[in-house]
């Protein structure tokens, strides 16, 4: 069965070997809630798909017009096999619920790196910054150099909790995912560390959006031994 939970996924669980992020528009703040809703309900009428697949949370964009997905698989195959099983009759059922959803393309991705949650710090996140770097085709080596030079730089100011580091299969772009304690400690953070990084070779632009959690779901009970799978970090 599948299981909803409030718990924001945990991004460095070793098992999940491919993590997913994608975006949706879908328009307006009221199309976002019918948009999460018709998520829920599509999912949590369906057993849970595949072992494979760890968690699936989605979140809901602060300008009011997108969803973020963020799904972690134990592996791509596992993704791949869920889509030629499982896939179509979701989107069909929400797309009946909300027609004209937008879907702008799924990134695939490896995380390569990471500020943790400190030990005992138990903070539920109030905002989640998602900061996209996109790199010139000829310059996919260069992503590692420039992730590594963040990583040594960021540090953990009064709101942050944790910020991870992916780099996208394709070798165009870094996504990176950051935890806040709310938008305005993130509005006060010092943005020093981007300096250096913003005139790294290759590197095109950057994106960035703000979402808060919205649904969380995860597998639930085992029919046949009644326990349930991890759903991460407790927050």
């Amino acid at each position: 069965m599948t299981r909803r939970t409030d718990t924001h996924p945990d991004l460095t669980r070793p098992d999940a070997g491919a993590p997913f992020f994608s975006t949706w528009r879908v328009g307006t703040p009221e199309r976002q809630r019918q948009a999460v809703e018709a998520i829920a309900r599509t999912w949590e009428r369906r057993p849970w798909p595949a072992d494979g697949l760890r968690s699936y949370h989605v979140y809901t964009g602060h300008d009011g017009e997108t969803l973020l997905h963020h799904s972690q698989w134990a592996s791509e195959q596992a993704y791949e096999a869920f889509v030629k099983t499982h896939r179509q009759e979701r989107v069909d059922e929400i797309d009946t619920a909300v027609p004209g959803i937008e879907r702008l393309g799924l990134g695939r991705y490896r995380r390569h790196g990471g500020l943790e949650r400190a030990a005992g710090d138990t903070r539920v996140p109030g905002l989640v910054v998602v900061v996209r770097a996109d790199f010139a085709p000829e310059a996919a080596e260069r992503r590692v150099g420039w992730t590594d030079r963040l990583l040594g730089t960021v540090e953990r100011g009064p709101g942050l909790i944790s910020a991870h580091f992916h780099l996208s299969t394709d070798g165009t772009h870094v996504l990176i995912y950051a935890e806040w304690e709310s938008a305005g400690a993130y509005d006060d953070a010092p943005a020093a560390h981007w300096d250096g990084a913003r005139t790294w070779p290759g590197l095109r632009g950057f994106t960035s959006g703000r979402y808060g959690h919205a649904l969380g779901l995860v597998p639930g009970p085992s029919a046949t031994d009644g326990t349930a799978a991890p759903a991460g970090r407790g927050r």
